[in-house]
């Protein structure tokens, strides 16, 4: 990429960038739009707009963003996102230390030496001519030369401030979870303890009797209930059908009513067919319809409900106690000498639980593990073959190579110098963006409890994915062509020609993010594509308020796709702070921009899908050590790279941060795992209501009253004539 296509790629950005802000502004002003630029302040019941329909400035979003505070980010949007934020403004603060030293240091060490000219092998950082932002870079230094000491002593500037900051921040997330989890807010999760591997029972003794008479004889005092986890999949069959239906009939009465104020004070009522699709068979009324096929399924529930609970009790369990520092203590203690009887810890929300997995023994969860970590390593060594070759033929030069009928197109300047500024990258995310469902589908194939966690571990999976991926498999890719014969002649040259390809792709990394923040971070504040989503809904489809809603909701934050992405580009930043140091104001725009964006999309927008009060950080944590590492071998084999015979120097950086890595993991992440007594025994400002508490982990398909008050009742019952068997 020459220089010209470099700036047009960030003018052109930064002014979509602008577009969007500005459409932005206006649109969310507008009648009926609130619901998509301020749906979480909606549902906590404020005012969409503070100040009410008084005029706002288009910026008005920025001041408000920065003068919120992080009370007001969890009071709106829970921990985890103000635990998000402190990822955030963490590597904002890696990076701009960082900068403050690595650009007026480095720069003019690098553009003050003329070492690429006399190389033999030219290293650029823009894949063809040495030019202006080569100078730059450390590719502009000779062999051996004394000024490689600068970039070696920045290596371990970058590293220390990392340190740091990353102490800092695992104390202060350990703060932040403590005082969630000391709140005096009563939630079900921490009266509550998950129980699998149940063995099983002796003749003559259903699951829920062998539980109830289990735990209550190891808490007599404290031990409320169980609630035994059941196969639900005829029953939850028979309840979707029923809410199907309930919906139908909804509809078909909204339709109903609105055909009576068209001046027809009778109304047409509205009719369907009852075969395929609702196109063929038998023209009936469809309130009618509805209405009897609600009464006919309706006892087929109930009937369904009473033998589900009865008769499959699976060997898994929802454990109740009246106090929470027993549940704290029940999740992390150890109940049998067999590893894979009663294994207990501490129970996720109700709304995160994975039913299905709750009943796969430990053997079995142990196997998929295996399995699906195969799995991963797989598609993550074999995908960087399709990644490398689309970064490979995505530069001009080999598309024009592989289809010469485009030599004319390319040949306009204009057009060329768009295709050279955008192509790769648009071809890169586009790509990536198909394989985040299949990691969150194989993790909770292992057999995960919670969505959470599950969420945490597709993260993780991401992660590796994407920097083996993108980052090593972009710098291989879009040198492979022109080194596939060097490395023929001498395979020993592998080394060198990949440490030499490192800063071949400066540009196209400074050019990726760029891309991720003005035009992602654009598109993420206008909305644009949710709002057009919207409006096309409510226009053709929605028919009910509930419809309506359904429409608008806008999920949470998605950390299981945001969080890598994030990762990759601290990851990109790092690896290039030292050889390319103009990258670092683009990685501080990055996260700068995305911390404001995020700081409003989470106080006005985004509603969370769960609360594991940053059960994430510890996760976040080891990948940007895992980046520091990364970067750290990247340099001494960079460095090396140089004939520095001073390289080895770099060594005892990683060693360094294998022993930081470590310490971190024993002083900060046994809190995290479980949660400390200390912190459960603070009072709660209210008794807790067991039974809401009870009834807030049984599935929606199995609430019914009736069903519901002989349940616990026969619970109750059970459980004080048991004798104990443990």
């Amino acid at each position: 990429m020459d220089f010209s296509s470099f700036l047009t790629s960030l003018g052109t950005s930064f002014a979509i960038f602008v577009v969007l802000m500005f459409l932005f502004a206006w649109l969310s002003r507008r009648p009926g739009n609130a619901v998509v630029y301020y749906p979480n302040r909606i549902l906590k019941g404020l005012d969409p707009v503070d100040g009410g329909s008084a005029p706002r400035n288009p910026f008005t979003w920025i001041r408000e963003a920065l003068s919120s505070s992080e009370q007001d980010v969890i009071n709106m949007s829970g921990v985890d996102t103000a635990v998000y934020f402190v990822f955030l403004s963490t590597v904002l603060g890696i990076l701009a230390f960082s900068g403050l030293v690595l650009l007026p240091v480095l720069l003019p060490v690098a553009v003050t030496d003329h070492g690429a000219n006399s190389n033999s092998n030219s290293q650029t950082t823009s894949n063809g001519t040495f030019g202006d932002l080569d100078k730059l870079s450390m590719g502009n230094i000779a062999e051996k030369s004394p000024r490689l000491w600068a970039f070696l002593v920045a290596t371990y500037w970058v590293s220390f401030i990392t340190y740091y900051l990353l102490w800092k921040a695992y104390k202060h997330v350990a703060a932040l979870r403590a005082d969630a989890l000391m709140s005096p807010e009563v939630r079900p999760e921490q009266f509550a303890v998950l129980v699998r591997d149940v063995p099983k029972a002796t003749e003559g003794q259903s699951r829920k009797e062998q539980v109830d008479s289990y735990f209550n004889a190891i808490y007599p005092e404290t031990f409320y209930r169980s609630l035994i986890v059941t196969d639900n999949k005829k029953v939850n069959k028979i309840w979707q059908e029923l809410e199907g239906y309930k919906k139908k009939l909804e509809r078909a009465e909204v339709i109903y009513a609105e055909s009576k104020k068209k001046g027809n004070a009778e109304g047409i009522r509205p009719t369907n067919r009852t075969g395929l699709l609702g196109l063929f068979g038998k023209k009936v009324d469809s309130i009618e319809y509805y209405k009897e096929k609600i009464n006919e399924i309706i006892p087929k529930l109930e009937s369904e409900q009473k033998v589900t609970v009865r008769e499959k009790q699976q060997c898994a369990a929802i454990v109740f106690f009246t106090s929470r520092v027993t549940a704290a203590c029940a999740g992390q203690s150890l109940y049998a000498q067999m590893v894979d009887h009663w294994t207990v810890i501490d129970a996720p929300e109700p709304r995160q639980l994975i039913w299905t997995n709750l009943t796969i023994n430990f053997f079995q969860r142990q196997i998929r593990q295996c399995v699906v970590y195969a799995i991963v390593f797989l598609v993550i060594v074999f995908y960087i073959i399709p990644i490398t070759f689309i970064s490979g033929i995505t530069t001009l030069a080999n598309l024009e190579k592989l289809l010469p009928f485009l030599k004319p197109i390319v040949k306009i300047d204009v057009l060329r110098t768009v295709l050279e500024a955008y192509l790769p990258q648009l071809a890169l995310i586009i790509f990536m963006a198909l394989l985040p469902k299949f990691l969150l589908f194989l993790s909770k194939t292992e057999g995960i409890p919670s969505g959470s966690h599950a969420i945490r571990a597709a993260s993780g999976k991401y992660f590796y994915f994407v920097v083996v991926n993108v980052f090593i498999g972009v710098t291989i890719g879009a040198t492979v062509f022109d080194t596939i014969k060097t490395i023929e002649k001498d395979p020993n040259s592998v080394v060198t020609l990949l440490a030499q390809s490192l800063p071949n792709n400066a540009t196209f990394f400074i050019t990726y993010v760029a891309l991720q923040f003005f035009v992602g971070y654009g598109l993420e504040l206008s909305r644009i594509v949710p709002l057009i989503i919207f409006h096309l809904k409510k226009k053709y489809l929605c028919k009910t308020e509930a419809d309506i809603k359904e429409a608008w909701l806008p999920g949470d934050i998605g950390y299981g796709t945001r969080v890598p992405g994030d990762m990759l580009v601290v990851t990109i930043v790092l690896c290039y702070s030292v050889i390319a140091p103009i990258i670092i104001p683009f990685g501080v725009l990055y996260f700068g921009l995305g911390w404001l964006i995020l700081r409003n999309q989470a106080l006005k927008v985004y509603v969370p899908s769960y609360e594991s009060y940053g059960r994430m950080w510890p996760h976040i944590h080891t990948r940007l050590l895992a980046a520091l590492l990364l970067y750290q071998v990247t340099m001494f084999g960079y460095i090396g790279a140089k004939k520095f015979v001073y390289a080895p120097i770099i060594v005892p950086l990683v060693i360094l941060s294998l022993i930081f890595a470590f310490v971190c993991r024993k002083k900060f992440y046994p809190a995290f795992c479980h949660p400390p007594l200390e912190v459960a025994c603070h009072e709660l400002k209210e008794i807790p209501n067991m039974e809401q508490i009870f009834r807030s982990y049984i599935p929606p398909s199995l609430c019914s009253e009736k069903l519901e008050d002989n349940q616990h009742e026969d619970a109750l019952s059970r459980a004080s004539r048991s004798v104990s068997v443990v």
